[in-house]
């Protein structure tokens, strides 16, 4: 498996890259410059958010970014006087483009943060992933809630295993277990944590996207290489990049960008498809199961949700896909719930991916599933509003 970049993003109390290390010490004028930094975020919608990691680009701060990357700080909660956790990402870069902040406001509410010189708290890291050569190049990540894994190329090697979409575990803890499932090799064993029972086979499985021509699913190729952009503790991003296939008579290539935070149900997928054209038919969707299940289709809210019948004593899984804007044509085939869209020349393809487990004790049923995504959804269109002063 070959291997661009692995550039992950440092957990360390500073999260500082090695080159902003080396960088001179700010100067007592940089110094009052980042005290008097103050970041107000409200809260517009009608749902209340909870622990939401909310993005801050650097032109946001103006001239007050450069010391804010020189030297360590922490962030207060002015109402609470509680610091809270934070982590700078860099999507790859040599150095940090924004600030990742995690808050927790009611409905129609506002907070405001102070910034102050100083080592901030210890952070356990709650999001990672990792290529995994050792398990035929699977590309795995997790947060404190869920586990995901996309299958890589060596796996076309071993046709009895061979599968093609998104994969998901089932784990009931909020530790990091994609290192010690994979060093274990038990994990469709519940072992206390949590288990790996969801089958995905040649389907679009937990949320996958794939262009659509002539009514059918063009499947790619499994991936060709990835590349870790940050990896926590608060979001993971990383890459996955595939060759050409054919979409019809239409050659198609993909970069997928997939983003997970702490406390969070759902992936973020931005896939930039490459192809001849200005549109691109295709579908995001679930794999349906031969047994009944609730099935969610909310065109006007762009909501898919699915609750899969009962896997035995391993429980029931929740499965959902949120996509910005209203997604009219939303249809169950024999084998899937799809959700059809277009694909820009030149602009991603956006939405929304994840999963629930009852067992994990948050999400127990249809209903607490379907009510999660719809809310989802209206954070999606009603997003936190942020000022920095």
């Amino acid at each position: 498996m070959k291997k661009i970049i692995l550039a992950f993003a440092c957990c360390s109390i500073t999260w500082l890259t090695s080159q902003q290390l080396v960088q001179a010490a700010p100067n007592k004028q940089q110094i009052l410059s980042v005290e008097k930094t103050a970041i107000s975020i409200s809260n517009p919608a009608d749902v209340a958010r909870e622990e939401e990691v909310v993005e801050i680009p650097a032109a946001a701060f103006g001239n007050k970014w450069e010391p804010l990357a020189k030297a360590p700080f922490r962030i207060i909660n002015k109402q609470t006087g509680k610091e809270i956790p934070y982590q700078l990402i860099t999507l790859g870069q040599p150095a940090p483009v924004a600030l990742l902040v995690q808050v927790s406001l009611p409905a129609k509410s506002a907070i405001t943060l102070s910034i102050q010189p100083g080592q901030p708290a210890k952070v356990k890291s709650r999001t990672f992933g990792r290529f995994v050569p050792e398990r035929k190049d699977d590309f795995a990540w997790e947060n404190d809630r869920v586990v995901f894994r996309m299958y890589g190329p060596a796996l076309a090697n071993f046709p009895k295993e061979n599968a093609h979409g998104i994969d998901f575990w089932s784990k009931r803890t909020s530790d990091l277990v994609v290192d010690n499932w994979y060093k274990l090799d038990n994990y469709h064993h519940d072992n206390g944590q949590g288990l790996d029972y969801y089958k995905v086979g040649f389907t679009l499985g937990a949320g996958d996207n794939a262009p659509f021509v002539g009514d059918s699913i063009n499947f790619s190729r499994k991936y060709k290489t990835y590349k870790v952009l940050d990896n926590g503790p608060l979001r993971t991003t990383f890459q996955l990049i595939y060759d050409t296939w054919k979409a019809g008579n239409t050659t198609v290539s993909a970069t997928k960008t997939i983003s997970l935070d702490a406390g969070s149900q759902l992936n973020k997928m931005s896939v930039q498809y490459v192809f001849n054209g200005d549109k691109l038919p295709v579908v995001a969707g679930i794999v349906k199961r031969e047994e009944p299940g609730a099935v969610l289709l909310d065109e006007k809210q762009g909501v898919l949700g699915y609750w899969e019948p009962q896997h035995g004593e391993d429980g029931t899984s929740g499965i959902g896909c949120v996509f910005p804007a209203a997604v009219p044509g939303m249809l169950v085939t024999s084998q899937h719930l799809l959700a059809k869209a277009k694909a820009t020349a030149g602009e991603p393809f956006v939405y929304y991916f994840g999963a629930a487990w009852d067992k994990a004790g948050r999400i127990k049923n249809e209903q607490q599933w379907f009510t999660y995504l719809q809310q989802f959804a209206r954070k999606i269109q009603q997003p936190l509003t942020v000022k920095v002063q």
